[in-house]
């Protein structure tokens, strides 16, 4: 590959997820600190990314594909994002705030994997090439929590406003960005093929539509710790929290690296079924440390990032990649990120606002054992359904 383009795309995969990482983490705490939103508002808030994440795929697959060049949709769609996180940072009324953040998910959820498919376009063996090169968004989403953290601006609208300036900037790079043509295919695509629905027929299959249905039930869990960590991290007087965060990706690279040494030796059950209970000891540790002699778990929860995304997410990825007819792959890769990224994140987001107004003591106090036991016995019931169910034929 030429070293320009690696540098090119390299760059965009950091200021993407650095523009996403400002904000995402430390929402919540500033919702409940500064604007002082209730839990359920703070899950409705978290929920338009899921919304977002829903529709997204539709959009590409009907109207980006066919009619823009990818290079000159990413800059558009990152300068309206532009002026709408800019917008949300000065809005302080909950209505205001969901329309903005609803409408800039909208702008921001395509562009992931739009992102994606230029980077794919330009590398000659993307399963080599790509890694590298997509190493450096998680790379970019550590320096913004650590960015965040250090400047100390957790609960306050500054964020936005530094993720508004980020995202100009990589709207007008985008423009530079190696051109990719809007696709001319010549073989007429029916309706669900265009929007992937084809890929639904693989439900049929027991396996697929067992790995389907945890991978929905587990992501309700999930985003207790996405939503809210940040905020209970804050409320129990940690500081930096946002820095500290960073640790879990940090660990998310590592274990990413060694992923295809434990994939060979465990399979894709045993796999998921490591990061399901990762899920339920990090629940545990939040649940029973505190910020004195026991940080340590508060820590170790953080760091176990790792285990819980990667052995979950990504095997799932993998397991359709391989389960899937090679006519399928594309859709079935769109129905798992529907499943989890949209349809398990949105019952999540207002799943865990709900129970963290239920354990409400008082202004900005809460009841965070009882609050992480939730989804620690929810996160229990899944792995005990994945365990009894899913059976795994894939051979790896």
């Amino acid at each position: 590959m030429i070293l320009k383009v690696r540098f090119q795309l390299s760059s965009m995969m950091f200021l993407q997820y650095f523009v996403w990482g400002c904000w995402y983490v430390t929402m919540g705490n500033y919702l409940m600190k500064t604007l002082n939103f209730d839990g359920e508002q703070v899950g409705h808030a978290y929920s338009t990314f899921a919304i977002a994440a829903m529709i997204s795929p539709f959009f590409i697959g009907m109207v980006a594909d066919k009619y823009f060049a990818i290079e000159r949709l990413l800059g558009a769609l990152h300068l309206i994002g532009a002026v709408l996180l800019f917008a949300i940072s000065e809005v302080q009324t909950f209505g205001n705030f969901y329309i903005l953040l609803l409408a800039y998910s909208f702008c921001y959820t395509p562009t992931m994997a739009l992102s994606n498919s230029l980077s794919f376009s330009q590398l000659e063996d993307p399963g080599k090439e790509f890694p590298g090169i997509r190493v450096l968004g998680t790379i970019g989403w550590i320096i913004a929590g650590l960015t965040i953290g250090f400047l100390g601006i957790e609960d306050k609208a500054t964020f936005f406003k530094i993720a508004a300036a980020l995202s100009a900037v990589l709207g007008l790079y985008s423009f530079t960005m190696p051109h990719v043509p809007p696709k001319n295919d010549q073989e007429k695509k029916t309706f669900a093929q265009i929007l992937g629905l084809d890929a639904f027929r693989l439900l049929k299959e027991k396996d697929f539509a067992i790995m389907i249905i945890s991978s929905i039930l587990i992501c309700i869990p999930l985003m207790f710790y996405y939503s809210f960590t940040n905020a209970f991290l804050n409320e129990n007087g940690m500081t930096n929290a946002a820095g500290k965060m960073t640790m879990g990706q940090m660990s998310e690279i590592i274990f990413l690296l060694v992923m295809p040494f434990f994939f060979k030796r465990f399979g894709v059950k045993k796999m998921i079924l490591i990061g399901m209970a990762a899920w339920i000891i990090r629940y545990l540790l939040f649940a029973y440390g505190n910020n004195e002699a026991l940080v340590w778990m508060f820590y170790l929860g953080i760091i176990l990032h790792g285990i819980c995304y990667d052995f979950f997410f990504v095997t799932g990825q993998i397991f359709v990649d391989k389960r899937a007819p090679e006519n399928l792959r594309s859709s079935a890769q769109g129905l798992i990120t529907f499943a989890t990224y949209g349809l398990g994140f949105y019952i999540g987001t207002i799943a865990s606002g709900k129970i963290v107004d239920m354990y409400l003591i008082a202004d900005n106090l809460h009841d965070w054992k009882m609050i992480w036991l939730a989804p620690a016995g929810f996160s229990v019931l899944v792995l005990v359904f994945f365990a009894l169910f899913f059976k795994d034929k894939l051979k790896t």
